[in-house]
C-alpha cells in the first residue's frame, strides 16, 4: 500500500534549525558561547557545527526566502533614487558625494535589520530554551515542528521496526508535543511519530520505579536502616500515599505500568496527540483536577467542577500517570492483578492488565476493549519488553 507524501506547511528559519542541532548533538563550544551570553553569528555556528562533523540542514527555510524579496526591493529603490540624484545633479561625482554621506546602510545590513527586528523574540527565546537547562528555561520550552522532530528521529536511527526487533530505544526525550503534527497527512506515520516520543518517556518512568523498587527491597532485607534509608521509606510512603507505613502496601503500588497500555491510554486520551489537552497543556492522560492549574473542557456537565490537569512538560505528565494508576483507589484492581502476575513470575502486559481499568473512563468496559484493540492494531505489546539503552553507552538528547 503506498503510503501518501508528509506535508508540513510550518517553515522554521535556518538558524533555529542550526541551534537544533547544536543542542541535539551538545557541540561544547556553543553551549559555553550562550552561557557567556555572547551572540554567535549564524555563519558561526555552521562553522562549529561542520568543524564537529555535524550535517548542516539542506534547505532554508521560506520566511528567508521571503526576505530576500524584500531586500531586492529595497535595492531596486535605491538604485532608482541614485538615477533620478543623477539626472538632477549632473553626473556621477556628484552621486559619489551623496553615497559618501550615507551611512553605509547595505543590503546586507538591511537584511540583518530586518531579521532582527521580526525574529529577534522567538530567536531570543528559542536560544535560551536549547542552550540552557535552568529552571526558568523550562517554564518556557518551545515546541518543535513535526518535521524537525522527525528529521532529528532519522539522524539518529530512532527506527520503530528496529526497536520492535532489538527491544533497545534510545535515550531521546521530546519535552513538548509538536503543534503541528495533525499536518502530517498520513495517519501511520502521525501514529508513529507520537509512539517515538512518548515510548522513551514512559520507559524512563518505569526506569526510576525498578530503581526506587530495588533499593526498597534492599532496605527491607536490611537488619538495621540508617538515618538516610529511613527518611527514604518517610518520603515513599507519601509519594504512595500510605499513611499507615504498610510496607506489603508500598511493594503493591510501587511497581510498573506496562508500556503498551501507557501508549495505548495516551493515544487515547490525545486522538495520537492532536487533542486541545495535549496541545496546550502537556496532558497526555487527562487527569481531572479540581485546582486553578487545569484547562477547562469545552463540553462539561454544569454539575462538574473539575478541570484537565496541565503540565510544563510531557515528562511530568508520563510521571502524574504511572503515580494515579499506583496511588488512586479506583485501580486496586489493576494492582492486585499485577502483584498476582509478579507472584506467579509471568510478564506484565498491556493486555493482560487492561481489563482492570474499566473505571479510568465513565464508559467502563467499553473503553477497556477500546485500549485492547488500539494495543493489537498498532503491535503495541512489542514495546512491553523494551529497554532505554544506558546513557553511558549513547548520548542522551533533550528537546
Amino acid at each position: 500500500m503506498k503510503k501518501n507524501k508528509k506535508t508540513h506547511p510550518i517553515s522554521y528559519s535556518y538558524r533555529r534549525q542550526l541551534l537544533g542541532l547544536a543542542k541535539l548533538y551538545s557541540i561544547e563550544e556553543i553551549r559555553n558561547y550562550f552561557k557567556s551570553k555572547k551572540k554567535l553569528t549564524t555563519s558561526q555556528l555552521e562553522l562549529l557545527l561542520i568543524k564537529n562533523k555535524i550535517k548542516l540542514p539542506i534547505k532554508k527555510s521560506l520566511l528567508k526566502s521571503k526576505f530576500s524579496k524584500i531586500y531586492l526591493k529595497e535595492f531596486y529603490y535605491i538604485v532608482a533614487t541614485c538615477l533620478i540624484l543623477i539626472g538632477f545633479f549632473g553626473g556621477i561625482p556628484q552621486m559619489l558625494k551623496i553615497i559618501e554621506k550615507m551611512e553605509p546602510t547595505t543590503i546586507e545590513k538591511i537584511s540583518v535589520d530586518k531579521v532582527a527586528k521580526l525574529e529577534s523574540e522567538k530567536v531570543e527565546q528559542y536560544e535560551k530554551n536549547l542552550i540552557t537547562e535552568d529552571k526558568e528555561t523550562k517554564d518556557n520550552l518551545v515546541s518543535l515542528p513535526a518535521s524537525e522532530i522527525s528529521s532529528v528521529f532519522e539522524d539518529i536511527n530512532h527506527d520503530l521496526s528496529k526497536i520492535r526487533r532489538t527491544k533497545k530505544v534510545k535515550p531521546i526525550f521530546i519535552s513538548l508535543l509538536p503543534k503541528d503534527l495533525e499536518t502530517v497527512s498520513n495517519i501511520e506515520e502521525r501514529k508513529e511519530l507520537f509512539i517515538k516520543i512518548v515510548l522513551p518517556l514512559i520507559i524512563d518512568s518505569n526506569n526510576n520505579i525498578k530503581s526506587d523498587r530495588k533499593k526498597l527491597f534492599n532496605i527491607l532485607n536490611k537488619k538495621n536502616n540508617n538515618f538516610a534509608e529511613k527518611k527514604w521509606l518517610r518520603k515513599k510512603f507519601k509519594e504512595y500515599k500510605i499513611n499507615n507505613k504498610d510496607i506489603s502496601l508500598l511493594k503493591q503500588r510501587m511497581d510498573i505500568v506496562p508500556v503498551s497500555l501507557a501508549i495505548a491510554q495516551a493515544a487515547k486520551e490525545t486522538g495520537w496527540g492532536t487533542s486541545r489537552f495535549a496541545l496546550e497543556g502537556n496532558a497526555l492522560y487527562g487527569q481531572w483536577t479540581w485546582g486553578n492549574d487545569g484547562i477547562d473542557p469545552n463540553e462539561k456537565d454544569s454539575s462538574k467542577s473539575h478541570k484537565i490537569k496541565k503540565f510544563k512538560e510531557l515528562k511530568m505528565s508520563v510521571e502524574s500517570y504511572t503515580n494515579n494508576l499506583n496511588t488512586h483507589s479506583g485501580y486496586q484492581e489493576f494492582r492486585e492483578a499485577r502483584a498476582d502476575l509478579r507472584q506467579k513470575k509471568q510478564d506484565i502486559t498491556g493486555l493482560k492488565l487492561t481489563k482492570y481499568l474499566d473505571r479510568y473512563a465513565k464508559t467502563g468496559k467499553e473503553y477497556t476493549r477500546i485500549i485492547q484493540l488500539i494495543i493489537k492494531q498498532n503491535s503495541l505489546d512489542d514495546f512491553d519488553k523494551a529497554r532505554l539503552i544506558p546513557k553511558t553507552l549513547t548520548k542522551e538528547f533533550i528537546l
